[in-house]
């Protein structure tokens, strides 16, 4: 089929999914989208009537660390480059883009890009976590009454370890449940960090210099007063099973914090899709000529199958095998995981055979004298 050459300007970009603002140099608005029309609703009275002027002022107000929009214009009339920037709206930071486009007579125009915003993951996770609640709710009120009925009515000659055995079960059901909110709620405040834009600036306020060997034997420790396993999950010694190989002398800037939630994660797929007698290793290597390290956690559990493999990274999805469905989860926790080793400047892949096993790898900076200065130079940009 030919392209319509009646196909006009207007209607090209209104079919983008992206918001488009067209300013003029007299800073006027002289064009916008669809999707622009949709996202800022009345505000676009306001920026039709005063150009840039109340545009600068919407996009900026509540603004965080990033800079303002006036300073990305400025930084792409500038350069002559795309610059990013964020606005802020409904409780969302937004990603946007300002660049310079030019008329035929040579007239420049700032065109700005706005993202639009996809609330489906929190939206998903607000639902599970109303239905946690609720049945948490309804199963403890429940559990807690059959609980009071033993209590009250105890058998003639019954031990205190006949009764706690009578009343055990519903104890660690409650116990699961608790759990259960607990974890969601964790996993609610990591989600949160990335839907509001706060992640970068949490990250640049944790962020310092770690001897990873240090650090992954703290971590190693601390699994003991960890529970990273759903309380109905048949207990195991799992600190046992981990093995470890990491150089002295290597150096990391990253958060601890961030990078303890990532490894916790990860260790929790290893352990939950493996069997109990198989070893699951963290192996660490410096590059030094890359100025990074990279992490592998190798298990020989139950694998991924190839066609399972786009769900890995996606929020709320879980591979459909039985051994996996078979294990209590919310599908999130990669998906943070990807979010946050990413926002530390690394990067995180996977490597999986179903039935041999998986190895789920990412690399972060190498401590450098001026790893601070490049972290903060790098976030004003994002």
């Amino acid at each position: 089929m030919a392209f319509d050459k009646q196909l006009s300007a207007q209607s090209i970009l209104d079919g983008l999914g992206q918001g488009i603002l067209i300013f003029d140099q007299a800073d006027q608005l002289v064009q916008e989208n669809l999707a622009a029309r949709t996202l800022l609703g009345g505000d676009l009275k306001l920026i039709r009537a005063n150009g840039w002027t109340a545009a600068a002022a919407l996009f900026s107000s509540h603004a965080a660390a990033s800079e303002t929009a006036d300073a990305a214009r400025k930084r792409a009339l500038d350069s002559a480059r795309p610059v990013r920037f964020r606005i802020y709206r409904a409780g969302e930071y937004i990603p946007c883009w300002a660049s310079v486009i030019y008329g035929t007579n040579g007239e420049e125009f700032t065109l700005i890009t706005i993202e639009m915003p996809d609330w489906s993951a929190l939206t998903d996770l607000i639902a599970r976590f109303r239905d946690e609640v609720a049945s948490a709710a309804v199963s403890t009120q429940g559990h807690t009454k059959v609980i009071q009925q033993s209590l009250k009515a105890t058998r003639p000659g019954e031990t205190v370890e006949q009764l706690s055995r009578r009343i055990g079960g519903f104890v660690t059901l409650i116990t699961t449940h608790m759990h259960r909110m607990e974890r969601l709620m964790a996993l609610f405040e990591r989600l949160e960090r990335i839907r509001t834009g706060t992640l970068l600036e949490t990250i640049q306020k944790e962020y310092r210099r770690i001897d990873l060997a240090d650090f992954i034997e703290d971590l190693l420790e601390g699994l003991d007063e960890t529970r990273l396993l759903d309380p109905e999950t048949e207990a195991q010694d799992y600190r046992s099973r981990i093995k470890t190989t990491v150089p002295e002398g290597a150096y990391i800037f990253a958060s601890s914090d961030r990078l303890t939630d990532v490894l916790h994660d990860i260790l929790r797929n290893a352990i939950m899709y493996s069997m109990k007698a198989t070893p699951i290793q963290i192996v660490a290597q410096a590059q030094t000529a890359a100025g990074t390290v990279q992490i592998d956690v190798i298990d020989e559990g139950y694998g991924i199958r190839a066609k399972e493999f786009e769900r890995v990274f996606a929020p709320f999805e879980r591979a459909r095998q039985p051994q996996i469905i078979g294990e209590f989860g919310y599908g999130l926790s990669l998906y943070l995981c990807k979010h946050e080793i990413e926002a530390m400047n690394g990067r995180i892949w996977f490597q999986s055979e179903e039935g041999v096993g998986t190895t789920f790898s990412f690399k972060l900076p190498l401590w450098q004298d001026d790893s601070a200065s490049r972290a903060s130079s790098s976030s004003s940009d994002t």
